[in-house]
C-alpha cells in the first residue's frame, strides 16, 4: 500500500526540518517518531479517514491519545505531507504523497546534503557501507551507474 500517488494534484514540496536524525530510522529520521508512524497509518489505511480510524492504526503499536494523534496530523497538513477535508461532517485526512515518492523526495535531500560532504568521500563511504550490509545492493548499484553511463553516451 501507500506506492500510487493520491488523489489531486501534484503535490507541494514538504516542509521538513533541515536536519537528519542519523539514529532514528525511515521517515523518523526526518519527521518526528510520531509523524512518521501517523504518516505510516495513513498510507496503510490507502483512502481519506478521520481522526479517530487513524488513532485507531496508529496505538496498534504504540499507545498515545486520540487529541496526540490529532494534533500530529494537523502538524502533517501544515507540512504539506496530509491534506484534510471535511466529509460527513468530519475531518478526514489523506497523503498528498505517495510513500514511494516521498521516500525517493527525502532521498535525494539527504543525499544533496551529504554530497556537500564532497562527492569523492560520499560515494567512498556509501560502497563500503553498501559492501558490508549488502553486496546484492552493491551489484545493484553497479549496473545502475552503468546503465546511466550508457544513457549519457547516447546523448
Amino acid at each position: 500500500m501507500g506506492t500510487k500517488r493520491p488523489s489531486g494534484s501534484e503535490p507541494k514540496p514538504p516542509r521538513l526540518h533541515d536536519t537528519v536524525r542519523l539514529s532514528a530510522e525511515g521517515f523518523a529520521k526526518v519527521l518526528g517518531d510520531l509523524e512518521a508512524r501517523v504518516m505510516q497509518a495513513v498510507w496503510e489505511l490507502g483512502r481519506p479517514a478521520p481522526a479517530r480510524v487513524v488513532h485507531e492504526r496508529v496505538i496498534r503499536e504504540h499507545p498515545v491519545a486520540l487529541l496526540t494523534v490529532v494534533t500530529v496530523l494537523n502538524k502533517l497538513v501544515a507540512k504539506d505531507l496530509l491534506r484534510r477535508s471535511k466529509r460527513d461532517g468530519l475531518l478526514h485526512y489523506e497523503a498528498c504523497w505517495a510513500e514511494e515518492e516521498l521516500r525517493a523526495y527525502v532521498a535525494r535531500r539527504v543525499v544533496d546534503g551529504i554530497l556537500s560532504f564532497g562527492p569523492s568521500a560520499f560515494a567512498a563511504s556509501f560502497v563500503e557501507a553498501l559492501a558490508e550490509t549488502d553486496r546484492e545492493k552493491l551489484a545493484e548499484l553497479e549496473r545502475l551507474i552503468h546503465r546511466h553511463l550508457h544513457e549519457e553516451e547516447e546523448r
